[in-house]
């Protein structure tokens, strides 16, 4: 009887728990889509790029967070995609359907990557993510059709249903529904039974194999999963900067990214949006003490992982 008793009032405390995430969710979503009708462009343009990292955050949360990889080099398939969708609109196609294509791409640089080098692990996994990034960045300063150490300008903004996205407040809400889409596809695959793979493999994989799980097979698709994230991103960054060039998508782009999902906590979506959300707004708001803000981002960032190693919303154990 007592524990009839202990399960109804444990189930109601989770109910009340989930609709209280649920209206706290809501006003959020709803103060983020009313912004625009009370900020100027400046606070827009801000919102816009955190929506873009925290998109970015959320693929390389799957590569590290849920898969337990370690990838240094995330910022090449942020260019495949962004190179990609530049390349094609600049031959005539319409942007909407270079989408599809720079993800097929993205997922190909997935694969070469991750094919041959996933049976590494740890140092040696970071060492050639790390030389793809640079290999991916080099190669794209010294091809003439990504327009060398120039990039490509003059990029086309594109258009839907014959209305033509070229204001900032335009791409606020056009990043702001990438980012509601990249929630719900990041947490249906964390909640499927490829997540749960993933989650066997990042604790222990030699268990998770003796377990009859594939270990290359499960993380490549992390990979390639991760990778389609970073293309979408880079084809509306393309569009949205019409210009974009080799030194966009150096190492510090990816180190960037990773300290988003680091910051955050790795392995949870609100961790990574938290990361995101961080890094884009804390040197906006020190702005006006000049380059002092990043010697105060370093140490902050130094009393967060001593004091919150796990990130600022880390993973509850279980």
């Amino acid at each position: 009887m007592g524990n009839s008793v202990g399960s109804k009032e444990g189930l109601r405390e989770r109910l009340n728990g989930s609709k209280t995430r649920g209206i706290f969710l809501t006003i959020l979503i709803l103060a983020v889509a009313l912004l625009p009708l009370v900020a100027n462009n400046y606070v827009e343009e801000v919102m816009t790029n955190t929506f873009f990292y925290v998109i970015l955050a959320l693929g390389l949360n799957i590569v590290i967070g849920y898969a337990g990889l370690v990838d240094l080099g995330y910022a090449a398939f942020f260019a495949v995609g962004a190179y990609t969708t530049g390349i094609l609109m600049h031959y005539g196609l319409n942007f909407w359907l270079t989408i599809p294509i720079a993800v097929i791409f993205c997922v190909i640089a997935g694969i070469i990557i991750g094919g041959p080098t996933l049976r590494l692990r740890s140092d040696y996994l970071a060492i050639v993510t790390l030389g793809f990034g640079e290999i991916t960045r080099i190669t794209a300063r010294n091809l003439k059709i990504t327009g060398g150490a120039s990039g490509l300008v003059g990029i086309q903004r594109p258009s839907i249903f014959g209305f033509k996205l070229y204001q900032i407040t335009h791409f606020y809400y056009t990043f702001f529904i990438l980012v509601i889409i990249g929630i719900i596809v990041a947490l249906r695959v964390h909640n499927s039974r490829l997540g749960r793979a993933w989650q066997y493999i990042r604790e222990d994989e030699d268990a998770a194999e003796a377990m009859g799980i594939d270990p290359v097979k499960t993380k490549l698709y992390a990979y390639m999963i991760g990778a389609a994230f970073g293309g979408v991103a880079g084809a509306f960054f393309a569009v949205k900067m019409t210009a974009i060039s080799p030194e966009t998508f150096a190492f510090t782009q990816s180190a960037m990214i990773l300290l988003a999902v680091i910051l955050g906590g790795m392995g949870k979506i609100p961790g990574a949006i938290l990361g995101a959300v961080f890094l884009v707004f804390f040197p906006e708001i020190f702005r006006d003490i000049g380059q002092m803000r990043m010697l105060l981002f370093g140490i902050l960032l130094v009393i967060v992982m001593v004091f919150r190693p796990q990130g600022l919303w880390p993973e509850r154990k279980s």
